[in-house]
């Protein structure tokens, strides 16, 4: 008997299909076509709405342009009109950076610190996070409505637990010495969930490496965060900040739904829709208001951009 032949390693191997490389598809005509529609829209749509309004903003800025009579170049007397005569600007400025201290300060920190318990894996913190989380789905104008529902003086929740109803009640929302804080705590608790979800997403990507060490090396809680947690969330840090200070510089909404900006509620953003379409008709100077606060906001706004490019290169 013949025996069989010993089968070779080549037989008892495993065919394997050739990898083909494909070519990178060439885009049609038709992918070109709806690129540039899409990019083209975008990019019409920006300049007009955006860097268009802004140059005609610097330009007006120079005119006592009022919509009604023909323009006419003021130079810089807008500018120094503002600066001088106009006592309304004062109070807004003061106004604008109360509410930068107060968000800065309080609101943040607050935040941070409800980011770090909800870090620590509590029981129900998916609740609590939703529940601190919702007033960032409310916009600052549906905030400013439920200010008057709590606050108003003849049908709000507070007085009518007080049993201040009909007249006698607290004018929280009147009163140019309470107003602006009232106004601050609804603004806080709605800031207070944005940061505290920012950071929260910030610490579970912070090495747990960097915490275990530092409780070798004989650290606390309190000292883990300062020192080691905190530090290595530096991107997370400056994006709060410039965020916090934009928030602060464009707050209108809730001022504006609550009262328009009356009685010690003048903001920098309110002073420039009144004077551009308000009774006054003042579009020039008005427009050096907006300018004056766009040149503040854009010095956050490049930081901002600085920050994220450069983690982007990283």
């Amino acid at each position: 008997m013949v025996a069989p032949p010993v089968p070779t390693v080549e037989a008892t191997a495993p065919r394997t299909t050739p990898v083909r490389r494909g070519r990178r598809r060439r885009l049609t005509a038709r992918d070109i076509l709806v690129l540039s529609v899409v990019v083209g829209v975008t990019v019409v749509l920006d300049l007009a709405l955006i860097w268009g309004t802004s140059v005609v903003s610097v330009l007006l800025s120079f005119t006592n342009y009022d919509g009604i009579s023909p323009i006419k170049w003021v130079g810089i007397k807008n500018y120094h009109d503002i600066l001088t005569i106009n006592p309304e600007f004062g109070t807004a400025v003061r106004n604008n950076l109360l509410w930068l201290v107060f968000l800065g300060l309080i609101a943040t920190p607050f935040g941070i610190f409800l980011a770090v318990l909800l870090d620590r894996q509590l029981r129900f913190s998916r609740f609590y996070q939703s529940a601190l989380y919702l007033p960032v789905a409310l916009s600052l104008a549906v905030i400013g409505f439920l200010t008057q529902l709590i606050l108003s003086q003849d049908q709000g929740v507070v007085n009518a637990i007080l049993g201040r109803t009909h007249g006698n009640g607290i004018d929280f929302l009147g009163d140019s010495r309470l107003n602006i804080w009232m106004v601050l705590l609804f603004a806080g608790w709605r800031h207070v969930g944005y940061i505290m979800i920012l950071y929260l997403a910030g610490l579970k990507s912070v090495d747990p490496a960097l915490k275990e060490a530092a409780v070798i090396d004989g650290a606390n809680p309190v000292q883990t965060f300062l020192r080691v947690v905190f530090p290595a969330m530096r991107p997370i840090n400056v994006i709060v900040l410039v965020i916090t200070v934009i928030e602060s510089l464009r707050a209108f909404d809730i001022v504006y739904a609550i009262n328009t900006g009356r009685n010690g509620l003048q903001l920098l953003s309110v002073l420039v829709v009144d004077n551009i379409i308000g009774e006054a008709s003042r579009i020039g100077y008005g427009s050096a208001i907006a300018v004056m606060l766009m040149l503040v906001t854009l010095g956050f706004v490049i930081t901002y951009l600085v920050n994220i490019l450069r983690e982007d290169s990283r």
